[in-house]
């Protein structure tokens, strides 16, 4: 298939940092495919497609996420029956330099700094896919600076798909099967108790391997999980801090205000003040 190269400069400005569209692919082949002079993530939202990358086909299906590099050579087709719908974020190539450089010994030659042939889809669980959805969602009426796709492309990579990349090849199944569990909130309201039970081991055997797979603690594991999604209560609704706090499992709000602290570089009331849209005064448009 003949290719052609798609320019950053032709979807931001000079002063914005990131592209975002959510949009419904056509149901055939486009005449050329193309690579790009920029970085993108797309996460497959509804209905499939194929997608012919670097001579290999694939299926994608709902909750497949992929980050392309500049030199993967790409075209999409969507089911002809079901269609498809996609988020998709293109983003700076000095950005992901300078992330793979800041963060080498977490990202290392995964996400967009793969070398791997032909890039891996990440498989998201169902609260992993809803997560994914609500951060790229974020995006759509932000401001286009390079605070906020920094903030995007960390989540994705530390808070999304990070179970599957990290354990992959290192983790049992009934580990992995665990970590997606825990980020329901049925189960991370409980703290390391529900991990735990999630894991049905003994808690030396859950500890050790969360330990050596993760190179944390449970608790630290699921402190993470719930001081985010406690950012994206605040981020989205009105309930007090206090409530807030509580619906994630922390009865100890100064525990709970060191930890989001120590996560998020300030105070829960700062952060719900910086990042909370009101939507019936924010544009919701589909298109950037």
């Amino acid at each position: 298939m003949r290719s052609t190269t798609f320019k950053i400069s032709n979807y931001i400005t000079t002063d914005e940092t990131f592209h975002f569209a959510r949009k419904n692919l056509a149901r055939r082949f486009p005449d050329r495919a193309h690579d790009h002079d920029f970085f993108e993530v797309f996460l497959i939202e509804s209905g499939r497609t194929t997608q012919w990358i670097n001579g290999v086909t694939q299926t994608l299906e709902p909750g497949q996420l992929v980050f392309i590099r500049p030199q993967d050579t790409h075209a999409f087709r969507a089911d002809r029956k079901v269609g498809c719908q996609i988020i998709n974020v293109m983003f700076r190539v000095e950005t992901a330099a300078h992330l793979s450089q800041r963060y080498a010994a977490s990202l290392g030659d995964r996400f967009f700094a793969s070398k791997l042939p032909v890039p891996e889809p990440h498989n998201l669980g169902p609260a992993q896919f809803e997560r994914a959805v609500n951060v790229a969602l974020q995006l759509q009426t932000a401001e286009r600076s390079l605070a906020r796709i920094e903030e995007f492309l960390l989540t994705l990579t530390h808070r999304v798909a990070d179970v599957a990349g990290r354990a992959h090849g290192a983790a049992p199944r009934w580990f992995t099967d665990a970590c997606s569990a825990a980020l329901s909130q049925a189960v991370f309201r409980r703290g390391a108790a529900g991990f735990i039970d999630a894991a049905g081991r003994s808690h030396e055997h859950v500890c050790r391997t969360c330990k050596e797979v993760l190179g944390l603690t449970p608790s630290e594991y699921i402190n993470r999980i719930r001081v985010e999604h406690a950012a994206h209560l605040l981020s989205s609704d009105d309930h007090s801090i206090e409530d807030v706090a509580y619906a994630c499992g922390f009865e100890n709000s100064s525990y709970f205000y060191r930890l989001f602290r120590r996560q998020y570089g300030t105070s829960p009331r700062k952060y719900r003040i910086r990042y909370q849209r009101d939507p019936f005064e924010t544009n919701l448009g589909t298109s950037s």
